[in-house]
């Protein structure tokens, strides 16, 4: 262990060498890597968490700087996914740990895949459908989820522990993902420091066997109007179906799940129904020929019909221009195939 590096954490007297030593031997997954999501990696890497693996399906746009603190212009510029862009300059902060940035999406089908022997699972996203499945995958593993969101001015955060405290779904009901973001009601970039570093903190906590010392509740604050509101935990709700009935509804894939508008972006995202790995320059072969291409080491973009269609090679499609799925579904049909 370089005692160096982490010196002034170590003369906290609640971590101290040993408490180091069990962050060094953590794994944590962020779940995306947008504004909460980058200040909740730069902690846990500066942290020494031995592992820190992260997903986002999204890359770089001009609009990310104001707030997502590991990005910069060159970054918009390469038009690089996010979670490369992040792991690049992770890894220029802390080359003594492993950091794995993966270019993908969350779903019911896949978060097996990226959660298996996590320790935690962090909140760094900014809608509700992925949280609910978040939440049904660790009470039904029996790892702690850190809950964080921020929105305007106003942050929010909870930390849910299997068999210690209620879970998500008992103090929000899942209403299919509909909810005020950043994409449709702005935010200060201030509040997104104070919401993460919640989280991080808690989490912290719990990776040197310290959840003694976790907050039992929801707090909730506004930094435009100087409110707070702590809400403390009660009993679980009776009969949810994740702590209490242990059915996990979020983890059963829905067609519709195919099919995702991006809110405030103009934007549907069509996911693969299984397993997929596109080769894009093959795809650029095929779609040179019918709009404009550009393609990257990461996705390829095709302008046609007035509309930007985005590929991944996890076989994700951003369909840009439109927030109709049935003219997103009507071009992805006949240039991609269903």
């Amino acid at each position: 262990m370089n005692q160096s590096r982490y010196s002034r954490q170590i003369l906290f007297s609640d971590i101290a060498e040993q408490g180091q030593r069990q962050l060094q031997e953590s794994r944590v997954l962020i779940v995306g890597m947008g504004a909460l999501g980058t200040v909740l990696a730069n902690h846990m890497v500066r942290a020494g968490v031995g592992l820190v693996r992260f997903v986002d399906r999204d890359f770089v746009e001009e609009s990310n700087l104001q707030r997502q603190m590991l990005f910069d212009e060159q970054d918009v510029c390469e038009k690089l996914p996010k979670a490369i862009a992040a792991e690049r300059k992770l890894r220029r902060i802390n080359s003594e740990i492993k950091i794995e940035g993966i270019v993908g999406d969350v779903t019911p089908m896949n978060i097996d895949s990226f959660g298996q022997d996590m320790h935690l699972i962090l909140d760094g996203t900014d809608n509700f459908r992925t949280r609910f499945i978040m939440n049904d995958y660790c009470f039904g593993q029996g790892i702690p989820y850190i809950y964080g969101g921020a929105v305007g001015s106003r942050g929010m955060q909870a930390s849910f522990i299997p068999e210690d405290t209620p879970c998500l779904r008992c103090l929000i009901e899942d209403q299919g993902g509909a909810a005020e973001t950043c994409d449709t009601s702005g935010v200060l970039a201030p509040i997104i420091d104070m919401v993460a570093s919640l989280q991080a903190i808690e989490a912290i906590k719990i990776l040197i066997g310290k959840k003694e010392k976790v907050r039992r509740s929801l707090i909730t604050f506004d930094i435009w109007q100087h409110y707070q509101h702590e809400i403390k935990w009660k009993q679980n709700k009776e009969q949810c179906l994740t702590c209490q009935m242990k059915e996990y509804p979020a983890l059963q894939p829905m067609k519709e799940d195919q099919f995702t508008a991006l809110c405030g972006r103009d934007t549907i995202q069509i996911s693969p129904t299984q397993d997929t790995k596109w080769d894009l320059t093959k795809w650029k072969q095929r779609l040179e020929k019918v709009g404009m291409v550009e393609q990257t080491p990461f996705l390829l973009r095709c302008t046609i019909e007035n509309m930007t269609m985005v590929l991944f090679t996890d076989g994700r499609v951003l369909i840009q221009g439109t927030e109709d799925i049935s003219v997103a579904r009507s071009l992805y049909t006949k240039y991609i195939g269903m």
